[in-house]
């Protein structure tokens, strides 16, 4: 009688030796050695058996699977749908202005005051650098003042508002959007009502329309589509998006694009606005050429280039790329290693293909600030949980 390698069943046993009283068999294709070879039958069996269990398994693995595809998916929407609610809730309680008005037009040139990396909700509390939302207003009230004073002396009268991403920091894991969804929602609250302040002000003074693309540190999951009502997968297009809903019915223009790059035409000349991330590489103006390149050949010249998601300020002939309003954190310090002061840019464009640029040091401040409800205040000390605290040391002077 044939016998049948338990291993592989093959055919090919033969004899070898003897192993506690019992004859011994090496398969001759897998060389598996045993004393308990198979019959015909048996192996027919065992081979319909192994089959069912395959077939079990998989069917298993499937069901696990969509199981844990279907919490995570519950989990987030779940989590949106909360952070939606409060919002919303939030939106009814406070009242918020919006009365705006038209100016007289001059086409001769444009401005553009960009708003990079603002990063709301973060708490820095270092000896020669705070943040959280006071500061923040404080910044923004400074930057708003400074800009109006640039963009008069050009005779301004049209300007653009660049949101260019990172307006937020996110929560990415689940555990923590469901929990922080309340404070999510405060601070994309105070986030709308200090930029609502800022469009007022400017529109005391010039027609403001307004842009923005998404950064990457306010997603609010790395793979996550469209939501329902205020919210997106992104607290910047969330906020744009409240804005736009909130001046729905007044003077102020806001430009729909694509959120992760857009073309705005200021003064005739193309402006693309990015966050940073991604196609920008370590080689600037490589990079930027590339771009430009990608844009060419769809029949677009793309004459200038602003970004931001580094934190380190540079105003150049073809690109400019702003800092953060920040400045220093923990992390980049005593993680990175790196050092930088609170900053943002802006821009005028002229109708014969001119433009100026200037970065505007936000380092220290007037006490002057937009209103901000403290009740609402919401921090994400992100940075603080980096890395450990170091050891503090104190400097004696004798």
């Amino acid at each position: 009688m044939e016998l049948v390698c338990p291993n592989c069943f093959s055919l090919q046993l033969g004899k070898e030796g003897w192993h506690r009283g019992r004859q011994r068999y090496k398969c001759k294709k897998c060389n598996h050695k045993t004393i308990y070879p198979l019959s015909p039958d048996d192996a027919d069996i065992l081979r319909a058996n192994v089959k069912l269990a395959k077939q079990k398994q998989s069917i298993q693995d499937l069901n696990r699977i969509e199981r844990k595809s279907f919490r995570e998916y519950a989990r987030i929407e779940n989590a949106i749908s909360k952070y939606n609610s409060k919002l919303a809730e939030i939106f009814d309680n406070y009242k918020l202005s919006k009365l705006t008005k038209s100016h007289k037009q001059k086409n001769k040139s444009c401005g553009v005051i960009q708003f990079s990396d603002l990063h709301f909700n973060e708490l820095v509390d270092l000896e020669h650098n705070k943040y959280d939302f006071k500061v923040a207003s404080k910044r923004c009230k400074y930057f708003v003042k400074r800009a109006i004073s640039f963009f008069k002396s050009q005779d301004v009268s049209n300007i653009l508002i660049a949101m260019t991403g990172d307006l937020l920091n996110s929560d990415r894991r689940l555990d923590e959007l469901l929990s922080m969804a309340t404070n999510r929602a405060k601070a994309t609250f105070l986030a709308v009502d200090i930029f609502q302040q800022i469009i007022l002000e400017l529109n005391k003074h010039f027609n403001v329309s307004v842009a923005a693309v998404t950064g990457n540190e306010s997603r609010v999951k790395k793979d996550w589509g469209w939501s329902k009502m205020l919210a997106s997968d992104n607290y910047d297009f969330t906020i744009f998006k409240t804005l736009e809903y909130l001046f729905r019915d007044s003077k102020v223009n806001f430009i729909q694009g694509d959120p992760t790059e857009m073309v705005v035409e200021v003064a005739g000349q193309n402006l693309l606005l990015l966050h940073g991330n991604g196609s920008i590489k370590k080689g600037l103006d490589t990079s930027v050429t590339q771009i430009m390149g990608r844009y060419s050949a769809r029949g677009t010249k793309i004459h200038y280039v602003i970004f931001g998601h580094v934190h380190s300020a540079r105003v150049g002939d073809n690109f400019s790329r702003s800092s953060s309003m920040v400045g220093s954190n923990d992390y980049s310090e005593k993680g990175l290693g790196l050092s930088g002061r609170a900053s943002q840019n802006c821009y005028v464009f002229y109708k014969n293909g001119n433009r100026d640029g200037i970065k505007i040091d936000l380092q220290n401040y007037d006490d002057d600030m937009y209103n901000i409800d403290e009740s609402l205040e919401a921090y994400n000390a992100k940075s603080l949980n980096k890395i450990n605290k170091g050891e503090t040391i104190f400097k004696v002077i004798v």
